[in-house]
């Protein structure tokens, strides 16, 4: 594979975009942001990624865009952080008419997931490995022996009678003003829950909050192995790009 792909992260309050070069797995050039439009409709969403995608030429070709939602054959079918105009919509033909180019959607987690374990903290992982991305909400993505279980909605699991985005995400501990200790007690309960449910050989923690994981990682606990995400909040726009070319293929 030879030249740039565009890849774009579309997040409950910020979208970044980024040409990546797959053959080193890593982003070219600046990593650009915009933030997302409020409300976050279909027809607010796409002029960002129009002027998004002017901005990066040297990425040619198709493009892969990594959403909150569950995505399935281009059809976005969840909207727990984004507008409801997103329910039931093929999202992947919307984008590539916008762009003027082929496009696979696919949900955010699941793309930063892909990154990591083809270039970053998960490569040459063979068991069990749960990715997850605390942002807006937790994006959880599942791979067992390197392969995907797509859509793995796991930071929707119940804890203390709520959603567990609603209690451990990085826009939680932002909201309730929360000290890393306060924050980190609430993600290992989340950790556990987990843990106990689907007993995975390593975590990896993502978002933009894991560029801080020297601060709060000694205040994590589980039987699993934590480590920190090689490519913090570039991850979505790197397995976005990655996803597009696989789809290609």
């Amino acid at each position: 594979m030879t030249g740039a792909v565009l890849g774009i992260d579309v997040g409950g309050s910020s979208i970044k975009a980024a040409a990546v070069d797959l053959e080193a797995g890593r982003v070219i050039g600046s990593l650009l942001s915009a933030p997302t439009p409020h409300p976050s409709t279909p027809a607010a969403l796409m002029p960002v990624l129009e002027t998004l995608a002017a901005k990066l030429p040297e990425a040619t070709g198709r493009a892969g865009i990594a959403f909150p939602s569950v995505v399935k054959t281009g059809t976005t079918l969840t909207a727990a952080n984004i507008d409801s105009g997103w329910l039931g919509l093929n999202s992947e033909a919307l984008a590539a008419g916008a762009l003027g180019r082929p496009v696979r959607f696919l949900n955010d987690a699941d793309a930063a997931g892909m990154a990591e374990m083809r270039f970053g903290s998960g490569r040459g992982c063979t068991g069990t490995v749960i990715m997850l991305t605390f942002g807006t909400g937790i994006g959880t993505a599942l791979f067992v022996g390197g392969k995907l279980f797509p859509n793995a909605e796991l930071g929707h699991l119940e804890l203390r009678g709520m959603e567990a985005e609603k209690w451990a995400s990085a826009r939680v501990r932002t909201v309730e003003r929360l000290d890393f200790a306060a924050w980190a007690a609430r993600v290992n309960e989340y950790l556990l829950a987990l843990h106990d449910l689907l007993w995975p050989d390593v975590f990896i923690l993502g978002g933009a909050v894991s560029a801080r994981f020297a601060e709060f990682a000694p205040l994590l606990h589980s039987s699993a192995e934590l480590r920190p995400a090689h490519f913090a909040g570039q991850a979505g726009v790197v397995g976005a790009a990655l996803a597009a070319v696989e789809a290609a293929d």
